[in-house]
């Protein structure tokens, strides 16, 4: 039963992933109008599948070994799970764009520290850091992309030409994207469960599938945030903001550290949007977005925290 109950946490996490973060493949390109939202979950629900096959291996390995340096109990690492899986859940219904990723290594860092496990705080202080430069560097990314971009716009003598190759760089960035956030998020959805010993690509596929059911089943309300509420979007700054977080984050994956999505795709509105005047941008709700990033790690770990001592007090009596 425990086994059971372990891996449905892994799927819910996986399902919550998948609702949350699918605006940040997405959000930019349904917002520029150049691809349906219908179309846009659909190119990510299996893009993010073969990006969890390809290299989800070696974010698995530091959420599952790299923050808490022993196995954990069965009970830590379901309490750890199911409090990252409701504190996305209510973002989620708030339509907020939060880090699922830090959802999941404050929870794994709480119940560590509640069942007196060892936490490496150098490597929770080497992912902090980058959870803090990633928005800045995606931010610079995206505003070189969109001028390098835009200065090679104005030499293309045909409109024509130039909207038709627009929106095939709009979609490849948008598959990219889903292959990058597969490539690191399947990894934090099934880290929890490799602390456990499990392991395998059976085990990357059900996080790859859960994922891509959260994307197809209820991602509607946070793309609608990422789309229009930060800054208007016109096809080049969709496809600027889009392929800049996609390469940051493929690039962190590959060194197997766990990253936000949502703040390289925020960093990354947030950066085009620059170009057009910092009054384009909507500071009130990046203020709403950040406060939530500060907030997601600390209120999962404590939840995981206290969750876990009550479960343990409630089954000792």
């Amino acid at each position: 039963m425990m086994t059971l109950l372990l891996f449905l946490s892994g799927f819910y996490v996986g399902w919550n992933i998948g609702a949350n973060d699918t605006a940040n493949c997405v959000g930019t390109s349904v917002g520029s109008g150049l691809l349906s939202y219908r179309g846009a979950i659909l190119l990510v629900s299996l893009f993010v599948i073969i990006g969890g096959l390809l290299q989800g291996s070696e974010v698995a390995a530091t959420v599952g070994k790299g923050v808490v340096e022993r196995e954990l109990p069965q009970l830590a690492v379901l309490t750890g799970l199911i409090s990252a899986g409701v504190f996305v859940t209510l973002a989620t219904a708030l339509k907020l764009p939060v880090s699922t990723t830090q959802a999941i290594v404050g929870a794994v860092a709480g119940i560590g520290l509640a069942t007196g496990s060892p936490v490496n705080g150098k490597k929770l202080l080497e992912i902090g850091q980058i959870w803090v430069l990633n928005p800045f560097l995606m931010a610079l990314l995206s505003y070189a992309i969109y001028r390098l971009v835009s200065s090679v716009m104005w030499r293309v003598r045909y409109v024509g030409l130039w909207d038709r190759l627009m929106g095939i760089l709009v979609f490849a960035s948008v598959a990219y994207m889903a292959f990058s956030l597969g490539a690191n998020h399947v990894g934090t959805t099934i880290g929890p469960l490799v602390n456990l010993g499990y392991s395998g690509k059976w085990l990357i596929t059900l996080g790859g599938v859960a994922i891509a059911i959260g994307v197809l089943t209820y991602s509607r309300g946070v793309t609608e945030t990422l789309s229009s509420s930060i800054t208007i979007l016109d096809p080049l700054s969709a496809f600027s903001a889009q392929i800049a977080a996609a390469v940051g984050v493929h690039l962190f994956s590959i060194l197997g550290i766990p990253v936000s999505t949502s703040q390289a795709v925020v960093g990354a509105v947030v950066g085009v949007g620059i170009v057009k005047g910092i009054r384009a941008v909507s500071r009130r709700r990046v203020l709403e977005i950040v406060v939530g990033w500060v907030a997601t790690p600390t209120s999962a770990g404590l939840l995981a925290f206290g969750l876990y001592k009550l479960a343990v007090l409630f089954a000792g009596g």
